[in-house]
Parts: C-alpha cells; structure tokens; sequence
C-alpha cells in the first residue's frame, strides 16, 4: 500500500499549502476520492469550503466546476440543455457545469428539490439524461457539496435519498488555535496560495491508487462488526431512520482507504470507529421526542459506538 501512502501524502501535503490546521478533514476528502464518492461539506460561511475543493482538484489536475445553487435555478442549468442547430437542423447537447471531473455544488440546500434531483443520477449512476439521450460524466468525477447548518431561511433540506448519496459528511470548522489563524493572515497577505497551487498527482496515479484500494483486507469479524454498527442505528431507541446499507457498504470502503492511507494492507476496528461519525451520522433520523430533548444523529452514533464491543485477533489476514 506504499504507492496509495505516498499519492494520499503528496496531495493531502499540497492542500495543506492552502488549507491550515485541518489535517483530519483533508483526509476525508482525500478519503472519499479513493473511494470514488462525494462529500457533503456542512459548515459555516467562511471556513474554507470553496478553497478546499478548488485545492483538491488543482492537486489532482482535474477540470473543475462551481455550480452556485439559488432557488430559481433549474435542473437544465445543471446538467445542460439541447439547442436546435439551424445550420444542420438538429439539436445538439451544450453540456451543464455538472461535466466536469470536480464539481462544487455550492450551497446545494437553496436549490429547490426539483434542481437537487438532478444531481442524483449524477452522483449515483456517472451520467445525464437530457431530453432521452445519456451523456456520461467525465472520470474521475466527485461532487463536494457545501451547505451552511446554520441559516435556513430560503432553503429546502436534502431528503434522505440525497444525503445518502453522499459518502462522507465532513466539517472544517473555525481555526483551532490563535496561530493558525495568524498563519492564514501572513499567507495571503500579497496574494492568496491558492494561485501558486500545483498539481503533485496525475490521474492516471489517482486511477491506480483507487483500484488498489480495493485490494486492503477486511477480516470477517470487522465486517461484522462494521453490519452491527449500521443495524443498531436502525434499532436504536432515539432513532427514526437509521443507516442504509450503503451507510455499512460506505463504512467498508472507507475503511479500506482509510487503512492505505496509513500504509496498512488490512482494516483495523479504529479505522471504523474514526470513520463512523462522517459515514453515518448524515444518515440517521433521530425520532421527534428525541430531537426535542436535542438528541443529534452524532450523539446516536456515538453511543452506538461507545456500546458496541470490538471485535480482536488476527485481522491482518496472514496465516
């Protein structure tokens, strides 16, 4: 796994140019693009969201595409629209900012669930259908999503199908510390690092490290253990809807990833543990009773896996 150690290295490296303090976070993103998923980035206005989907797709060399959501956005300003040539009487495809290999859906909440839904078969299936014909999307291609957990005035709440498309959900978050805050003052203080950003990756490497991924052992006890987190989601007293089984199936992958990362050719009990909260938690529905005692998805899941035994032994696959 030394090849995806040292791709994850130098991309996470390089993003770390732009975005300061934020290591944990930079590690899911680059977790779930070995993952070939998208991530939902929920946090306030300010943080880095933009920037840090922009860094990711300059690092890779990818094409990369904002989409800003309104409410009066249609779905055809997302995944294009057929003109009739009069030259050649026919119509042809002028393609939406969805064809692109990195695209920020910025604010995706303000969009109406009619716009939103054009992103599903984007995310799901690699392709659009306008007007009868399927265009397929370009690879590598990963939607980051941004959406701000606190103003909800003119906004429309993903629905389930939505968030559960979305692999990870991560935070960024304000500086931790007073000094990387004066750090971001200093580095952009000419100009901002974003413009001197290069790219360390081709994706021909991301295409191979992606495929090696899958290759990382998982031992029969850490997929159960990782089938009995997601299930006692769906039991748990608090919970209205728990995690699917693309929330277990997500838990696997990123596991796998999380392991390669690290240098690791087996899944460790710790990798699911870290990655519960980002794989789960924005599947989870707590009930009404419990949200009006402010019972939050991430508390569900971390009691679920506080109280879940970890399994042991030999996980590593070799005899």
């Amino acid at each position: 796994m030394s090849q995806v150690q040292s791709f994850a290295e130098r991309v996470i490296e390089n993003i770390e140019r732009v975005i300061v303090g934020k290591r944990a976070t930079v590690e899911l993103a680059v977790t779930g693009l070995l993952c070939q998923g998208h991530l939902l980035i929920e946090d306030v206005p300010g943080v880095g969201k933009t920037v840090l989907a922009r860094s990711l797709a300059r690092s890779l060399g990818c094409s990369f595409s904002r989409i800003q959501f309104t409410p009066d956005m249609l779905p055809s300003d997302v995944t294009g629209v057929s003109i009739f040539n009069q030259a050649d009487h026919q119509f042809e495809f002028r393609p939406g900012p969805v064809m692109a290999q990195i695209v920020l859906a910025d604010e995706i909440n303000r969009a109406t669930p009619k716009t939103q839904a054009a992103l599903l078969e984007a995310m799901e299936e690699r392709q659009v259908t306008v007007d009868g014909a399927t265009h397929f999307l370009p690879r590598p291609f990963m939607v980051l999503a941004t959406q701000n957990p606190i103003e909800y005035e003119g906004t429309f709440p993903l629905p389930e199908a939505q968030l559960d498309r979305f692999l990870l959900r991560v935070r960024l978050g304000y500086p931790e510390v007073e000094a990387d805050e004066v750090n971001i003052l200093r580095r952009q203080q000419f100009h901002h690092p974003l413009e001197d950003l290069e790219q360390v990756v081709s994706v021909k490497e991301l295409s191979r490290s992606q495929e090696a991924v899958k290759e990382v052992y998982v031992a029969p006890a850490v997929e159960r253990y990782i089938v009995r987190l997601a299930r006692q989601t769906r039991e748990h007293a608090e919970a209205y809807l728990g995690a699917s089984p693309r929330g277990s199936l997500t838990l696997y992958r990123a596991g796998q990833a999380r392991a390669a990362i690290q240098g690791r050719e087996f899944v460790l009990p710790d990798d699911v543990k870290a990655l519960a909260l980002p794989a789960l938690a924005h599947r989870v529905i707590p009930g009404p009773a419990a949200r009006l005692r402010d019972v939050t998805a991430e508390l569900i899941v971390q009691q679920v896996v506080d109280e879940m035994p970890v399994p042991g032994g030999d996980l590593t696959g070799k005899e």
